[in-house]
């Protein structure tokens, strides 16, 4: 993993247009290399890991940059 005072990067973020309060995040816990998606809706929300289609969580590759998109 790359070196990081943060546990957790975010990799990419997306808001739809016109979309109110709405946001859909990826983010990387950098000590186990698990990515989560993260869906916010006003005032509600979940987390959850991304799974493979074998039901594995997906694991980043540290070969990839760490892009944190604000």
């Amino acid at each position: 993993m790359a070196k990081t005072d943060k546990r957790f990067q975010v990799i990419r973020r997306e808001a739809p247009a016109g979309g109110f309060a709405m946001e859909t995040v990826i983010l990387l816990d950098t000590l186990t290399g698990v990515l989560y998606l993260q869906v916010v809706n006003g005032y509600g929300g979940g987390l959850t890991p991304l799974l493979d289609r074998d039901g594995r969580p997906v694991i980043w590759d540290s070969a990839q940059p760490l892009e944190e998109l604000d």
